[in-house]
């Protein structure tokens, strides 16, 4: 019979992940019994192959009556699954807010599921990734350890999400538990080439120093209107330069003096292109701050 895992793990897309959360959260008694072997006249369910499916199902008798379940409810959550990360965290003890069935802040994580007394999976809309990570900081610092891994949702042309989260469970104990490292995957393609991105010091982090990359990002994206985050962008583009030099020069002239003092307090020039792009795909999980206007 099929764990609550072993449902996670029939996720194709990340639409059926969230509805096989959202079902695993309301639905704790997992179906039984097992259907008949595939033949030409008859079979088990097409996408489990596990368990019988019903004649005149709603279906057209192709799918169980749980995978019926969960299918229905995906095609409701296209979009939301779109707008969503994936977190498989690995730790020495359970987040004070997942112990006994307890809940993050509503607003931020869908159904999370427990897999045992360290790891769990959760859900969460991409703008509530630093908030979320505050909170988990705060009521669980100092003594949280271990590793946890972020990463995008798929969609049906591109690798299954219980392929992906079994390739990210894989990596989940090289590291040693002493702190709280973060693994943040910004693209799908990052996940099967992890090692070179470490390299470019631009995948797994402490918490903290992730924690510092996302506030950066924000102030970033708060002080920059978006035709001037592309200004920056494609003169950094051009290397260090005469006439990178020249562009910077004119672009810091039609900056507000904010945006200015912050790009060259960051000394922003001198970062690699790998740092650059991070703080831009990171821009995509902030939320502006309210800033007051220079009198």
């Amino acid at each position: 019979m099929y764990s609550p895992f072993d449902w996670l793990r029939r996720s194709r897309t990340g639409a059926e992940l969230l509805a096989t959360l959202q079902y695993l959260a309301t639905c704790p008694d997992l179906p039984e019994g097992i259907g008949p072997p595939h033949s030409a006249l008859s079979g088990p369910c097409l996408r489990c192959w596990m368990y019988p499916r019903p004649t005149g199902g709603r279906g057209h008798g192709r799918y169980c009556e749980t995978c019926e379940i969960i299918l229905e409810e995906a095609g409701n959550l296209r979009s939301v699954s779109r707008n969503s990360m994936v977190v498989w965290g690995f730790v020495n003890e359970l987040p004070d807010q997942l112990r006994i069935g307890g809940r993050f802040r509503d607003s931020t994580v869908f159904d999370p599921y427990v897999h045992d007394d360290q790891r769990f999976l959760l859900m969460l809309h991409h703008r509530e990734l630093q908030p979320w990570l505050q909170e988990l900081v705060i009521y669980n610092s100092p003594g949280l350890k271990g590793f946890i891994q972020i990463f995008p949702t798929s969609g049906l042309r591109e690798t299954g999400m219980g392929d992906l989260l079994c390739r990210v469970i894989q990596d989940e104990a090289q590291f040693p538990m002493d702190l709280l490292r973060i693994r943040f995957f910004a693209e799908i393609r990052q996940i099967f080439l992890p090692d070179s991105h470490d390299q470019e010091g631009t995948l797994t982090f402490e918490v903290t120093e992730f924690l510092g990359a996302l506030e950066m990002a924000a102030v970033f994206r708060s002080l920059l209107h978006p035709n001037e985050q592309e200004q920056v962008y494609q003169v950094l583009k051009m290397g260090n330069n005469n006439e990178e030099k020249f562009y910077w020069g004119r672009l810091l002239a039609g900056l507000n003096a904010e945006a200015r003092d912050m790009l060259q307090a960051w000394r922003i020039r001198q970062w690699s292109m790998a740092r650059i792009n991070l703080l831009y795909k990171l821009m995509r999980h902030v939320e502006f701050y309210q800033l007051r206007e220079s009198p």
